[in-house]
């Protein structure tokens, strides 16, 4: 173990954007994914939504991979995989919510196992591994999700039971925030704020449209921190017995 000051390195982004139906994930997620890469030819979009990423074709030549169900883990990653052996900069994964919620996704696969919460065990292991897979990407990785009403079910003064609004909520497993350096929020008029941010950019700003001044804004904020470079003498790997 080595105690060291702490230093900001290079790092790809692990981007989100959640918004109800007709919010503008989709563009959004492309018009910053162009300010991140540049050029159209270096985005990839993993499409879900039944061909509905081809619709902003007019913004530029980006690349396409449609996945349909079942929106198994596994899918995804291979999808990732390809992106990232084609020489992707920027991958867009529009939607995620598909792996969780989707036909052949982790809700569905813990179902069809018996659902009990011990199938859980099955399922967590395979969600972790496409998590993993975004968080590990060599590429910029840029995930759209579905939001939708929230409902908490309550007792009143008289014990009777009241289904009650609860605000929105992201269609993907609960700790899926966490994993990303930024979540953007847009609500229906496409207005965007980050509902988390590591970077320090957006915390403090107020709501605003997305364009790609904001990929170029977190390009810079990327290209600041220092260099990873690999260590001259890497530890051996020590052998464990059982």
């Amino acid at each position: 173990m080595e105690l060291r000051k702490a230093e900001r390195k290079k790092a790809k982004l692990r981007i989100g954007l959640s918004a109800p139906s007709g919010g503008g994930k989709t563009n959004s997620a492309l018009l910053l994914a162009h300010g991140l890469a540049s050029e159209w030819n270096k985005i990839a979009v993993i499409d879900t939504e039944q061909g509905s990423a081809e619709l902003y074709s007019h913004l530029g030549a980006y690349n396409v991979i449609t996945l349909d169900a079942p929106f198994a883990p596994e899918r995804y990653i291979e999808a990732i995989k390809a992106c990232e052996n084609a020489g992707m900069e920027v991958i867009v994964i529009d939607s995620a919510s598909g792996e969780w919620e989707g036909k052949g996704g982790c809700l569905e696969i813990q179902e069809q196992l018996g659902g009990r919460y011990q199938d859980w065990a099955k399922v967590t292991p395979r969600h972790r591994k496409f998590i993993d897979s975004i968080l590990t990407s060599k590429c910029h990785v840029l995930t759209t999700v579905r939001r939708k009403q929230d409902y908490d079910m309550t007792k009143d003064s008289n014990g009777r039971v009241k289904v009650e609004k609860v605000g929105l909520k992201e269609v993907q497993r609960s700790e899926w925030e966490y994993e990303l350096t930024i979540n953007f929020e847009l609500d229906i008029r496409h207005n965007v704020t980050a509902g988390k941010d590591r970077t320090g950019l957006f915390m403090d700003r107020p709501s605003f449209v997305m364009t790609e001044a904001i990929g170029k804004e977190l390009l810079a904020w990327c290209e600041s921190g220092a260099t990873v470079k690999a260590s001259p003498n890497p530890l051996p790997l020590q052998e464990t017995t059982e």
